[in-house]
């Protein structure tokens, strides 16, 4: 008899749970200019919970080459990132295998989009049941749940170049 471990285990879509994006801009610390940013994460709630989700996110992850916690991956200098951005009217559409999310953006991100032609993306294998889509978020929360160290070496992160907004 053979049995198979957590680790070997088969992805399925389904055990990332309902996954989230959000979008916001903010000054970016190293230039002080506006940059948009997307965090994509999953709001824990399968059978197995956040951590079922979030082992789902890290074999995600681990099968796309995405390495947690840094570097930053720049999609225009890595053409064959898995990860791919497209804005039409006023959503930001993110497509990577197994995952195709989107949401509304804000008008000052489509503005800090079109002036630096990329956004900073971090997906998170971090569940976070509070980030309902569609229910609004605090700075204060966006701030310690995205800025949190916890948070940030449990993601990857990508620089993703946008082709140009279309409409």
């Amino acid at each position: 008899m053979t049995s198979t471990s957590d680790q070997q285990r088969d992805f399925r879509v389904t055990d990332l749970g309902t996954l989230a994006v959000l979008a916001w801009s903010g000054e970016h610390p190293e230039d002080e200019k506006d940059m948009a940013f997307l965090l994509a994460y999953s709001l824990g709630d399968t059978e197995g919970g956040p951590e079922a989700t979030a082992e789902a996110m890290r074999t995600l992850l681990r099968s796309e080459e995405l390495p947690l916690g840094g570097p930053v991956l720049d999609g225009a200098r890595n053409p064959s990132l898995p990860v791919s951005l497209r804005i039409e009217d006023e959503q930001a559409l993110v497509h990577m295998p197994h995952v195709r999310a989107e949401c509304v953006v804000p008008p000052e991100w489509l503005a800090a989009v079109r002036q630096r032609g990329h956004a900073y993306f971090m997906i998170t294998t971090r569940a976070w049941p509070e980030g309902t889509p569609g229910s609004p978020v605090s700075e204060k929360a966006l701030r310690d749940f995205a800025g949190s160290e916890d948070t940030m070496l449990n993601a990857a992160h990508c620089l993703l170049p946008v082709p140009g907004p279309r409409r």
